[in-house]
């Protein structure tokens, strides 16, 4: 079988050091043995079994189980004939019955409330190439710095369509036209990730690769910064690694164990946005997190990240009373 991970891959995933999963896990148009179809890689090391739902097979979990990649605690395999455009999910199979959970490293994933991930390829041909060569320049300490922070639902209305909101691409031309005139340098855009929940604004995050469906194709976002790159102005995003939704399609319990998340609610779970929080002491976890920032500044040519909620991941005893946190191993508040 064909596989997009090799053994260099394994070892700096497990290791907490991989900064392009996005490249290797996941689903994956391609072909294996001149046959057209998918790969799909996704890690789940407590499950029993894994297999893929999807179009291409009647969302049947006996139709294509996946095998597991040695101890890496990753399962892959192959689709054959799947299309671009069909929907997709993985059957995790656990000790207390299947689950299944969208693709935590889809690139494409359906509008909410509907929750499969798509297939889809990031093809796109850029016109940036000026910006992107100086972007150092524009971006160093030293430069002049403005920044326009929005949110994309938010910026213009359509009232004779339902009150919609704008897409990617029709926000490009007025949104561009709308900074330059006021002399900003920079947009920031907060979260642009998949999310379910659209009153989060985004900071509720099921799809840490893939822009919001809401407003388009993961080519009509890059449309959008690509027109405001070539009218000069720097994009930012706001980015959520400090936590994440309880949505059974996520991450949440993603083996039928605490995979992503701390398993004692008093480090994995937020009181106040009751959502789960990343375990960064768990390689993995933290090869997804920099594969996720990394892949937006390389695939999407984002200029900038924003990280949200720093306190939070950098203080065990944040928004938490008396008896209602764990101590670090020196008895200290800090998040080590």
């Amino acid at each position: 079988m064909t596989s997009l991970l090799n053994d260099d891959d394994l070892y700096l995933f497990n290791e907490g050091t991989h900064g392009d999963l996005g490249g290797r896990l996941g689903g994956h148009l391609g072909e294996q043995d001149g046959t057209p179809g998918a790969h799909f890689s996704v890690w789940a090391p407590a499950a029993q079994g894994v297999s893929v739902l999807c179009d291409e097979n009647g969302w049947d979990p006996a139709s294509h189980p996946l095998a597991p990649r040695g101890g890496s605690g990753i399962w892959e395999g192959f689709v054959a004939n799947a299309k671009k455009g069909q929907r997709y999910k993985y059957a995790i199979h656990t000790e207390a019955g299947i689950v299944e959970k969208a693709d935590p490293l889809g690139v494409h994933h359906e509008t909410p409330p509907h929750t499969a991930s798509i297939l889809w390829d990031l093809d796109y041909t850029w016109g940036d190439e000026a910006f992107m060569a100086s972007r150092g320049e524009r971006n160093a300490l030293s430069a002049p710095m403005s920044i326009y922070e929005m949110h994309l639902g938010s910026f213009r209305r359509v009232p004779e369509d339902g009150n919609r909101s704008l897409s990617y691409r029709e926000l490009a031309p007025l949104l561009t036209e709308h900074v330059v005139s006021h002399g900003f340098t920079h947009v920031e855009l907060m979260p642009v990730m998949e999310h379910p929940f659209a009153g989060s604004w985004g900071y509720q995050v099921t799809g840490f690769f893939a822009p919001t469906s809401r407003f388009g194709t993961p080519q009509d976002f890059m449309f959008l910064v690509d027109t405001l790159h070539q009218a000069g102005i720097g994009v930012i995003l706001d980015w959520v690694p400090a936590h994440f939704p309880t949505d059974g399609h996520g991450l949440g319990l993603f083996d039928g164990t605490h995979l992503y998340e701390h398993a004692d609610p008093r480090r994995g779970f937020h009181p106040d946005w009751t959502t789960y929080i990343f375990n960064y002491g768990r390689h993995e976890v933290r090869s997804f997190l920099i594969s996720s920032a990394l892949f937006w500044l390389d695939r999407y040519h984002v200029d900038g990240i924003r990280v949200d909620g720093v306190a939070s991941m950098l203080y065990l005893d944040y928004s938490r009373e008396e008896g209602e946190w764990i101590p670090n191993e020196h008895g200290g508040r800090e998040n080590l």
